[in-house]
């Protein structure tokens, strides 16, 4: 009878598919690894798709290291809708109509945000407050007091506008909540917003155009995928 596989070890990148929490992705992982010390550096909501960095065996323990890297996001904002989670999976909560705003105006706005500030982290998040994930409190309709964060923008930038909705690219520091962003640029143009879409495309120097789908995957000999691992030294170097 044979025994269990050997645990291998690295950084593995993953393109995560919408629909999946970046819990999903793990389990799927632990199937598909036969192993469960398997973590990753840096939660993805469900709805955005894109680079997850994932930590396979002893490479958990440089997840402090990777983490706090910016991330790097393309997306879709659509202005004259606020929601309460601030993204497209949440409830509508207020629509306004949208001015005729022209690419200047609305880069105007979004260099606004450019820098170091502090931000107001949304009720729809993992964040505990008491031992309790604030999303939970959000689901039983109670807002909760909570600090802001520091966070950094480090570039934000329109790649085209379609009113209401526009296309961005942005570079951010860890922490950061695209969609509370998005909700504060549509305060600031006078007509609220949600984020409609997002995309994680850059974690430090690692990219999405290397990362493997789920379905890719599954298609590999754990042989195959141990290839694909990044050693943990080389993954803290870059």
């Amino acid at each position: 009878m044979l025994g269990p596989p050997k645990e291998i070890e690295g950084v593995l990148l993953v393109d995560k598919p919408a629909a999946h929490t970046s819990h999903d992705v793990v389990a799927r992982l632990r199937g598909i690894l036969r192993m469960k010390r398997i973590g990753h550096a840096g939660t993805l909501d469900p709805m955005a798709t894109g680079l997850l960095v994932i930590l396979v065996g002893k490479a958990t323990r440089i997840s402090q290291y990777l983490v706090s890297l910016d991330k790097e996001y393309e997306g879709v904002i659509e202005l004259g809708r606020t929601t309460d989670s601030q993204d497209a999976d949440g409830e509508v909560m207020e629509t306004r109509p949208v001015p005729p705003l022209d690419e200047a105006a609305v880069r105007t706005a979004m260099q606004g945000f450019i820098g170091d500030q502090y931000q107001m982290p949304p009720m729809y998040s993992a964040i505990k407050i008491g031992g309790v994930p604030l999303y939970k409190s959000a689901r039983r309709g109670e807002e909760v007091v909570r600090e802001p964060r520091f966070v950094r923008v480090v570039s934000w930038d329109l790649l085209g506008l379609a009113l209401p909705r526009f296309d961005f690219r942005m570079r951010v520091s860890k922490g950061t909540y695209v969609r509370t962003l998005a909700h504060d640029l549509g305060e600031k143009l006078g007509c609220g917003a949600h984020l409609a879409a997002l995309r994680r495309t850059a974690t430090g120097a690692f990219k999405v155009a290397d990362a493997l789908t789920l379905e890719q995957l599954e298609a590999l000999s754990i042989a195959e995928i141990e290839r694909r691992l990044i050693p943990a030294q080389a993954a803290t170097a870059r």
